[in-house]
């Protein structure tokens, strides 16, 4: 048994119905990353995914609650969701970099099942062609006042520019997102700290700003209804580990910087996104004179007023435009990547087939172009409040599962699993708790108990879902986590420092070396099976049977 040997570099033929392996060890689609593929450091890791936050949709979104609802109310509902956001985003964040699994397979295993996601990856990759189109349209707005071209054109060349850079997944990504982090702050700092040094009273005309409806005090019903919107972000926390997975062990040497990288990386993603959502807020005040309330919702225009402030006029409109592409880009590279591992995912469990990542790449691109010509923008807060609904109770209900169920009440098993076999097709825990609060959410938002209640609709998710998990956890005694216990393989998954065993052993069906926590025990054969040839095995032949002590 070989414990060096790197998937990547191995020379053993592929099997002729495993060409889905080939495509999968470019950046372990669907699968445990393994240690010898994650050769990054902690920062470099961290400043990747950090990149993919760079999206001008922060802005529009602070904009559009600040002039609805006056900036006190938006600077209190974006405090409230980044709160939520963080609270529920660390025990993903730290899921996904100590065990190196994306968010699908966290959820499978926690109050989910092996099916039961298909749901949870279904919403997750809606989340990212929504927010595709919303960034694809900000880059049209940028193109068509910089260069003249017309919208439809906009987005669809905002559409096919990511194709190339998507392909490679995190090897290119990380180039990318490092070599241009670094622009795109200096290009959105630099206006706003210019207009708060050379005119204060742009600070004051912010603070005092009372929204449209002229009241300007904080209510309930204002900041809720904002915190609504914002909290449709909370998703973005899978995005964040579809890079976190790539984290090295966690050792005695490393801890404080791995620990840095995975609180900054991962719920702290929302730092920084409240902050630009609250300059938003700023730039949209600063230009509704000249602007009006719709474009001052633009990106392209709150940054063309701020440049326009510092700036020689010939230059202002070009970097306008250079940091709403550069943004686009950073951004929508991630959305297409991350939005296609969750379709594939699902269709593979579903059908037992791997159609390849790049089919499912360019169907996500296809839903967002259709969003865009659709002018989506027109109605980004009705979508992002109707949306929020559903990340929330998602999100609530597998970080209360982490907190709660395993660690507290221990019902759920700590460590995570996500293999065939393993796992029962469907856990109610997880289930149930969603369902209820995403369906309750939903009819809360569209007024099917009152108006009263309408602004509460994420409350009652996060509440919910919140509520539910545990409850529904001890209702089953957490039976049904677990289809077997014993994965018919004698190492132990984690090491003496509690990180995914580094032993390799060859799959009997498509003849590649994986990491110990890819594999089970073949049912039929005195061999091991890697996770995705269990996922496509239609007819169960190498899948192990369920223990009955499991259940």
């Amino acid at each position: 048994m070989s414990t060096t040997e790197s998937p990547q570099t191995a020379t053993a033929p592929l099997a002729p119905a495993s060409q889905a392996t080939k495509e999968t060890l470019e950046d372990y689609t669907l699968r445990f990353a393994p240690r010898s593929y994650r050769r990054w450091t902690p920062m470099v890791v961290a400043t990747t995914a950090l990149g993919g936050i760079a999206y001008m949709a922060d802005f529009s979104i602070g904009a559009g609650i600040g002039l609805a609802h006056g900036t006190g109310n938006a600077l209190v509902a974006i405090t409230v969701a980044a709160v939520v956001i963080f609270i529920t985003g660390f025990p993903l964040a730290y899921y996904g970099a100590r065990y190196n699994i994306d968010l699908d397979l966290i959820t499978r295993g926690s109050g989910f099942g092996y099916y039961g996601s298909v749901l949870t990856s279904v919403i997750f990759a809606s989340f990212t062609f929504i927010f595709f189109a919303l960034e694809g349209s900000i880059m049209a707005q940028g193109l068509k006042l910089g260069l003249g071209l017309p919208l439809w054109l906009g987005y669809l060349v905002s559409t096919l520019m990511v194709i190339p850079l998507v392909i490679y997944g995190m090897k290119a990504l990380s180039k990318l997102q490092v070599w241009t982090t670094p622009v795109w702050l200096l290009l959105m700092v630099a206006p706003l700290a210019y207009l708060i040094s050379t005119d204060p009273g742009t600070v004051d005309r912010f603070l005092t700003y009372a929204g449209t409806d002229g009241h300007g005090g904080v209510n309930a019903a204002s900041v809720l209804l904002g915190a609504g919107v914002c909290l449709s972000l909370i998703a973005q926390i899978g995005e964040q580990i579809d890079y976190l997975r790539f984290m090295p062990p966690k050792t005695e040497a490393n801890k404080r910087t791995w620990w840095t990288a995975v609180v900054m990386a991962g719920p702290g993603w929302v730092v920084l996104g409240a902050l630009k959502q609250a300059i938003g807020v700023f730039l949209a005040v600063y230009i509704l004179a000249k602007a009006g309330p719709t474009s001052a919702t633009e990106p392209i225009q709150q940054f063309r007023g701020a440049f326009g402030a510092m700036m020689p006029s010939w230059l202002v409109m070009p970097l306008a435009v250079a940091l709403v592409v550069i943004s686009q880009i950073k951004i929508n590279v991630t959305n297409a990547y991350s939005g296609s591992l969750a379709w594939t995912n699902s269709f593979t469990r579903v059908t037992k087939h791997y159609p390849g990542r790049m089919l499912f790449v360019l169907l996500n691109l296809g839903f967002a172009l259709a969003l865009m010509e659709a002018d989506m923008f027109s109605f980004l807060n009705d979508i992002l409040g109707f949306y929020s609904n559903c990340a929330i109770a998602w999100i609530v209900t597998v970080a209360t599962d982490i907190g709660i169920n395993k660690y507290l009440l221990k019902l759920s098993p700590l460590q995570p699993e996500f293999r065939r076999g393993m796992l029962y097709a469907v856990n109610p825990v997880g289930v149930v708790a969603f369902v209820a609060a995403s369906g309750l959410s939903i009819a809360m938002y569209f007024h099917a108990l009152g108006d009263t209640l309408q602004p509460y609709s994420p409350v009652a998710a996060a509440v919910l879902a919140f509520v539910l998990t545990p409850l529904m956890a001890v209702a089953t005694k957490g039976k049904y986590y677990l289809r077997r216990t014993d994965d018919g393989i004698e190492e132990p998954l984690l090491d003496a420092e509690g990180n995914p065993s580094p032993t390799t052993y060859d799959c009997h069906v498509c003849r590649q070396p994986y990491e110990r926590p890819d594999l089970a025990a073949c049912q039929t054969h005195d061999a091991h099976v890697c996770s995705l040839c269990l996922s496509t095995d239609k007819v169960g032949d190498h899948v192990l049977p369920a223990q009955p002590s499991a259940a």
